[in-house]
């Protein structure tokens, strides 16, 4: 090392090989966090399972990608570390794990080797979500917009006008909001017929058909489930609950059948209908027949109905197990930090197995019963996933019943089902191994 007066002050140099040296520490420096990875754990260790999606869905919208770590601690998420993402999971409350990149090379590893049930899957781009939902309808009128708000996940809301005129082709992922799609209102007629929110849903709907050029709400309806019907075989995701669910294959397979009676629609149901059902053109049920009475609050012998109202506490329903290698989109479906979930009732509650097509893959049953609580199927290029019941933490939600606050319920393995796939259409495809 030299010494040199400079100013009468002495300075010391170092020798130029020394100076290289620290030049390199300090270009290395930045690099050190090159490979670092935040992992977001979804196992017990998870603060808040819910505002994970959140995060992961803001990570795609920063055009950053996301691995899904399959069945590794629960489903969790890994993405390279910046103080930006940290701070966000701070922020939101997430628990997240600072990895070096050995550590993550190591989870990596440990996730793609072949004796373990786990795969890594990577997530894209945000999809854009449409939600399909009447006119001035809250939030908290339906779990999987309850769940996006909390989540903060960005959606959509469309309706009839919209889908006819073709605005799903705007989307990758659709949700139905629980609808009826039989043209019955629901079938609230012998509990609700004078109640104001009733006849002012009517009067809603066939205002909306009167506009869109069709005489009842029921060939509305229909007229919707074709466009809905092309968006998925031409590629979309659907994703719908409750009544959403048998009251779509009904109407598919009813097409140019009238199954309202004259309180719905003005004339008599066909009296022959059940004879006249095409079940060809159904996406998840064949082989049942329609509960025609309209005083009866059910659409057909699909729901399996709240057969555990008495019994609450012993109402729970099994997530089947997947290969994660071969079977990556059911697992995908199935994530979560636990196996056997608390039942919820809704206006369709589960589906009788005896009626689910064999090409539709059961994610969910009441081990010992016949009810198949989740379902996954494919429709030409596009698929579409149903769950039963209304609210995984409320579970009897009746009309009129308060909000669910899922600030109380972060953790809710109920509401993750939900929340799979709303994040299912980011990942890249990948062709399955044969």
């Amino acid at each position: 090392m030299k010494k040199n007066i400079f100013n009468g002050e002495c300075v010391y140099r170092l020798p130029k090989l020394s100076r290289c040296f620290f030049a390199l520490i300090f270009f290395l420096v930045p690099l050190a966090s090159f490979g670092q990875k935040l992992l977001i754990p979804m196992d017990a260790s998870q603060t808040d399972h819910l505002k994970s999606y959140g995060i992961a869905y803001w990570i795609l919208t920063q055009g950053a990608e996301v691995d899904w770590l399959l069945n590794y601690r629960g489903g969790s998420f890994m993405m390279d570390n910046s103080p930006k993402t940290a701070a966000e999971c701070r922020i939101r409350g997430v628990y997240f794990e600072e990895l070096s990149g050995s550590e993550a090379a190591q989870i990596y590893a440990e996730v793609q080797s072949e004796n373990v049930n786990m795969d890594v899957v990577k997530l894209e781009k945000p999809p854009r979500i449409a939600v399909y939902a009447p006119p001035g309808f809250k939030p908290w009128d339906d779990a999987v917009t309850l769940a996006m708000e909390y989540a903060e996940v960005k959606y959509t809301k469309i309706w009839d006008e919209e889908v006819l005129n073709d605005s799903l082709r705007n989307f990758d992922w659709l949700h139905l909001h629980h609808e009826d799609f039989t043209g019955q209102y629901g079938k609230f007629f012998s509990s609700f017929a004078g109640v104001p929110w009733y006849i002012q849903q009517v009067a809603l709907l066939e205002s909306t058909a009167r506009k869109l050029g069709y005489a009842k709400v029921s060939e509305l309806k229909k007229a919707v489930v074709e466009k809905i019907r092309d968006y998925v075989v031409n590629g979309g995701f659907m994703f719908a609950m409750c009544s959403a669910t048998d009251t779509y294959d009904i109407a598919s397979a009813a097409k140019g059948v009238d199954i309202c009676e004259d309180m719905f629609d003005g004339d008599p149901a066909d009296r022959q209908a059940n004879k006249k059902l095409d079940f060809s053109r159904t996406f998840a049920f064949e082989n049942f027949a329609l509960e025609m009475n309209p005083y009866v609050y059910e659409y057909s012998n699909i729901d399996v109905g709240p057969t555990t109202l008495s019994n609450p506490s012993a109402d729970y329903f099994t997530l089947f197990d997947f290969s994660a290698k071969y079977d990556p989109v059911p697992t995908m479906l199935t994530q979560c930090h636990a196996n056997v979930l608390r039942g919820f009732l809704g206006q369709t509650t589960a589906f009788h197995k005896n009626l689910i097509k064999k090409s539709v893959t059961l994610l969910a049953e009441r081990e010992g019963t016949d009810e198949v609580k989740y379902i996954h199927g494919n429709v030409g290029r596009g698929t579409f996933t149903w769950y039963g019941g209304h609210d995984p933490e409320d579970y009897q939600h009746a009309v009129g019943d308060p909000p669910t606050d899922l600030s109380l319920h972060k953790n809710s393995p109920g509401y993750r089902l939900i929340l799979n796939n709303i994040l299912f259409p980011a990942a890249k495809k990948k062709k399955q191994k044969t």
